[in-house]
């Protein structure tokens, strides 16, 4: 999952990014609205944690050109004032969730995971390929009943898979789903965790190579 973290208040913005990163999400942090604008061109985040209250471009404008321009993108807004009148307004916005500051850590994650369960092509909650089974919500997966231990980057590319649900998904592609921007575009990285992931997942192999295309789930 790609989350971008859009907070003026660095130590805030800094500290929402790490305890994503510790649960498995690939996070971006920028720190006013036009440098979001920049990253939403180029990036195709699941959710977007946008401060409304951001000095220059305003929240309220940068979540009016995602939901314009990036719909497939959600929005989660934070903000200082929790008023239901200021909820019903970013609602009205085009936000698809409204957190009021202060919040609950575990709160934010939920609700993150929760809209990343909503995309524009309707995925079930949880993903089958033969005997592969993987639940996104609650971070789990097992092959023929055996439980897989896989760390949050192996999770994340089993995921991206699964969700094609056969069809191949490039290494670029990958990297951009599952790790942010500080990965240099030339690391081996997906090459390295697809062998570990090949590994875990154990025999018949279930991961395949197609030439020029990635990498895809299912049957040889």
């Amino acid at each position: 999952m790609r989350v971008l973290v859009v907070e003026d208040f660095e130590i805030l913005a800094q500290t929402i990014g790490t305890g994503l990163r510790r649960e498995g999400l690939a996070v971006d942090v920028v720190l006013d609205g036009g440098e979001a604008l920049e990253r939403l061109v180029v990036t195709p985040y699941d959710v977007v944690v946008l401060d409304r209250d951001l000095p220059g471009l305003s929240g309220d404008d940068v979540c009016r050109h995602i939901v314009t321009a990036h719909p497939a993108s959600r929005v989660l807004m934070l903000t200082a004032s929790g008023t239901v009148r200021d909820r019903i307004e970013g609602l009205g916005l085009g936000a698809d969730d409204y957190l009021p500051k202060p919040f609950d850590f575990d709160e934010l994650v939920a609700r993150i995971r929760a809209l990343a369960r909503r995309p524009t092509n309707i995925l079930p909650p949880v993903l089958r390929i033969g005997d592969l089974t993987l639940d996104p919500a609650r971070r789990t997966a097992d092959r023929n009943g055996h439980r897989l231990d896989l760390s949050p980057k192996e999770f994340g590319v089993l995921e991206c898979l699964m969700a094609a649900e056969g069809r191949p998904v490039s290494a670029e592609d990958l990297l951009d789903r599952v790790w942010d921007e500080a990965t240099d575009p030339l690391t081996t990285a997906v090459k390295t965790t697809i062998r570990r992931l090949r590994a875990r997942l154990g025999n018949p192999p279930v991961i395949h190579t197609v030439r020029e295309a990635g990498y895809r789930v299912g049957p040889a």
